[in-house]
């Protein structure tokens, strides 16, 4: 059963952060998987931001024999787009929805604040964001893709129209291909959104020159909200 509000770990790079970053783990993981990244982002120079990482709750994962662990939605079989646990999409996605309000309640609006997530986080990252009806900051979508996405074109709210995305996947990517995301990113510039779309020489992860352009997207986009 997910509880609601989702429990996190919280970082902030200085006192009262006037921008909130919530950032998605993947599938098995936990809310310490990217904390370690935000000493490299080399954020000097930006306004004070509280980095949120929640934990996902625990279920068991159909293509991982039942298995019980940290997912955001629960994963069918190989192929993700034939078969997709909406669900449980729609449940992390009022999860999600329910972290933005709560930091609305904390003084930072909205438009100041991120979605981030790395595969399934990323996943939901897209599902929560292009449906939020109020714009975000920005969307920081790592090797994943966009989930129900034939239901995007109906679902997603005008508010976030040109809230920018950064869209990044690995070439060898063997759990996410590297096509799933091409047709993640083309869907999304079809349907008029600002995607910044970059790839790398990796699987599955997060390599060095990914750091450094999220960094600078950041600073970028903190620099014009």
């Amino acid at each position: 059963m997910t509880h609601f509000p989702l429990d996190s770990i919280e970082i902030e790079t200085g006192p009262n952060p006037t921008v909130a970053v919530i950032w998605m783990h993947g599938l098995g993981a936990d809310g310490n998987d990217f904390v370690p990244i935000v000493k490299e982002l080399e954020l000097m120079g930006c306004p004070p931001i509280r980095f949120i990482f929640p934990h996902a709750p625990t279920m068991p994962v159909t293509i991982n024999n039942g298995y019980v662990m940290r997912a955001w939605y629960d994963i069918l079989g190989t192929d993700l787009v034939k078969r997709e646990d909406e669900a449980g999409l729609r449940k992390s996605q009022f999860a999600v929805e329910q972290l933005i309000n709560r930091q609305k309640s904390l003084g930072i609006p909205a438009n100041r604040t991120i979605l981030a997530g790395f595969s399934q986080g990323c996943a939901m990252a897209l599902q929560t964001g292009l449906r939020y009806p109020e714009t975000l900051a920005g969307l920081l979508c790592l090797s994943g893709y966009v989930p129900l996405h034939t239901h995007l074109a109906s679902e997603r709210h005008p508010a976030n129209q040109a809230t920018p995305i950064f869209l990044a996947h690995g070439r060898g990517d063997p759990v996410i291909p590297f096509a799933r995301a091409e047709q993640s990113r083309d869907l999304l510039i079809a349907l008029g959104y600002a995607v910044e779309w970059h790839d790398y020489p990796m699987q599955h992860s997060v390599c060095p020159q990914e750091v450094d352009d999220i960094g600078n997207w950041f600073r970028t986009l903190l620099r014009s909200t």
